[in-house]
């Protein structure tokens, strides 16, 4: 449990024809804005007030603000306060799953509407996750490559910035994904950014792990043969809760290995550090204690940070640990802790 783990914590957005699949044990958990938060069934209205100092969209119709609008609904307003701190700012929307041309037509529609970018999370890589909470992904290769054509179809002109597949290079490095398939997955990733990097406002960030992750120099190779070169940079951290500082020494060390390529950090979850109790094989899963972190910005101090962002959507579960629902589901109490817990 040493890379990001990103798929054992994810809400997936999912095409409708996909959800037999998942509910069958090939996804990652909640698959769209059909779980529980806090008993609200209808939109919450939340208002698109990201920061000015971020280009992504606020998706008004998330877990967290549903969960808004149940409390407000409700006068609760010492919750709603807390939870405001998440429903009030751009997180990633997770694509996986079959056909997701108009999934993300319908994502990129709204954002350029706001007049913001959006934020997607490609997670669909075959042998996804290693077989653990998340495993799944495309059948194979030429499905996967089929996939990402549609997801390219749905972006069409308007902007996007994509995270490409969390775990994916980092389970090649770590012997997790077989051998028989390594090669093969550097092919298609290398293949995702040539075909995502056509789309004119496109740009792509291929995840590259965590600060608590081996070190930069187990990456810099296996970046270039994921496609580093054609790719606006990479990303760190995601869905992990290394600090803001590691993770920018982490990623700085890593850019200079591969010329210079920019990179983003998600600051999710990572306002009080990385876990450091319990059973260290656990320390991903849900932990305690832990804060949001910088809030979604392109205002990072210069040099080859592009951006904080949430790439993880605070308050979704790491998986069945510590008490908590599936990965993926919402989880309402561990949501107003980490909002609870940040200054």
């Amino acid at each position: 449990m040493y890379g990001s783990w990103a798929g054992a914590g994810v809400r997936v957005r999912v095409p409708a024809i996909a959800m037999a699949l998942l509910a069958a044990g090939c996804g990652s958990g909640d698959v769209g804005h059909g779980a529980d938060a806090g008993g609200s069934p209808e939109p919450s209205g939340l208002a698109q007030l990201g920061s000015s100092t971020s280009p992504f969209w606020v998706d008004p119709d998330t877990n967290a603000a549903r969960q808004l609008a149940a409390y407000t609904r409700a006068g609760d307003s010492e919750k709603a306060a807390l939870i405001r701190k998440i429903a009030e700012q751009p997180a990633g929307e997770w694509i996986a799953g079959s056909d997701p041309e108009g999934v993300v037509r319908g994502y990129t529609e709204s954002a350029a509407k706001a007049g913001r970018t959006a934020l997607l999370v490609l997670y669909n890589i075959p042998h996804r996750d290693c077989g653990q909470f998340s495993r799944g992904g495309a059948p194979d290769g030429d499905a996967y490559r089929g996939w990402v054509d549609q997801v390219a179809r749905g972006i069409g002109e308007r902007p996007a910035t994509i995270v490409l597949e969390p775990d994916a290079l980092l389970h090649v490095v770590d012997g997790c994904t077989p051998a028989e398939f390594r090669e093969a997955r550097y092919a298609l990733l290398k293949g995702a950014v040539e075909r995502l990097k056509r789309q004119p406002a496109t740009k792509v960030y291929v995840d590259a792990g965590n600060a608590g992750w081996r070190s930069p120099e187990a990456l810099d190779e296996p970046l270039r043969r994921a496609g580093i070169t054609g790719a606006d940079g990479f990303a760190v951290n995601v869905s992990n809760f290394q600090t803001t500082g590691a993770s920018r020494e982490f990623g700085e060390h890593l850019s200079a290995k591969v010329d210079g390529k920019h990179f983003v950090i998600d600051t999710s979850r990572n306002g009080n550090g990385p876990y450091t109790g319990g059973d260290p094989q656990e320390r991903w899963c849900n932990p305690p204690g832990r804060a949001l972190g910088e809030r979604p910005t392109t205002d990072t101090g210069g040099g080859p940070v592009d951006a904080y962002v949430w790439a993880k959507r605070p308050g979704e579960s790491d998986g069945p640990c510590k008490g908590g629902p599936p990965a993926g589901k919402w989880w309402p109490e561990y949501a107003l802790s980490l909002a609870g817990n940040t200054r």
